[in-house]
């Protein structure tokens, strides 16, 4: 079985692979004769460079998927540019002129071109989005090196193969009818993560803290946000049924809604 760390890469050098691309067809978009000219020098040949401009993606139609998986892989392995990335993306909301140094991929996205109406002389328009998608691309491809250094931190990665295996465990549990304690693992994933969310926030967690003791610091420190919050709260819920309500029998239903729902927050809440 393929282990997170490898996912990572493969999943990376996809993402960078079709970056590559984008900005390739965000120049052929803005620059469409330019461009073209260039491709032929660098390909030699006519054939190789109608067929290279024609295979291109349409930047307008790819950007989004592209943008949220990037945001993804971003956030579990460089938390810390996520604002950069972010930013080059969208709007500022205390914009108040739209120009060179503020133009970002959603103005690309949506054509906005500002122009004097004295003379109709262009003052911004989609060029300015090129250097800010190559900023993202930039930090996008930063993610590599960090699997080859030695100051990269894998513990994350590696504490998630264990989640995932552990996991794995309590569907087996839960396939041969012993639901109690296929819950009871689970939730210890869940508390596990949760710990390890809070430590990578630096936040202070008091002895022996239970699952709606973390999930009320990540909510209140803005880690986690509400749907997150009560989505935690409901497994939480489900995991008491399992480990200390010994009056009512946890149901399969109950047992697999837990495992799918912790699955999803260990993927999601950093």
């Amino acid at each position: 079985m393929s282990t997170n760390i490898s996912k990572y890469k493969t999943d990376l050098d996809a993402l960078i692979a079709l970056g590559d691309n984008l900005y390739f067809a965000m120049r052929k978009s803005v620059y469409p004769e330019e461009f073209a000219d260039y491709i032929r020098t660098i390909l030699a040949t006519e054939e190789k460079a109608q067929d290279f401009l024609k295979n291109l993606p349409n930047f307008k139609l790819k950007y989004q998927s592209w943008y949220s998986e990037s945001i993804v892989i971003i956030k579990q392995l460089l938390p810390d540019r996520l604002a950069d990335f972010v930013k080059y993306y969208e709007k500022s909301k205390t914009r108040k002129v739209l120009e060179y140094g503020n133009y970002v991929i959603e103005d690309y996205l949506q054509g906005m071109t500002v122009t004097r109406t004295y003379n109709n002389s262009n003052v911004v328009g989609p060029y300015a989005a090129i250097p800010q998608f190559q900023q993202q691309l930039s930090i996008l491809k930063s993610l590599q090196s960090r699997f080859e250094s030695s100051l990269f931190d894998i513990r994350q990665l590696v504490q998630a193969d264990l989640f995932d295996s552990e996991l794995a465990v309590a569907k087996e549990l839960l396939k041969h009818k012993f639901a109690r304690a296929a819950g009871a693992l689970a939730g210890v994933v869940l508390e596990k993560h949760l710990i390890q969310v809070a430590r990578d926030h630096n936040l202070a967690i008091r002895k022996n803290p239970a699952i709606n003791d973390l999930n009320e610091l990540l909510k209140k420190n803005s880690v986690t946000d509400i749907t997150q919050f009560r989505r935690i709260q409901l497994l939480g819920d489900l995991r008491n049924l399992c480990s200390h309500n010994k009056d009512n029998e946890p149901t399969r239903q109950d047992v697999e809604d837990l495992i799918s729902g912790i699955d999803k927050v260990i993927k999601t809440v950093f």
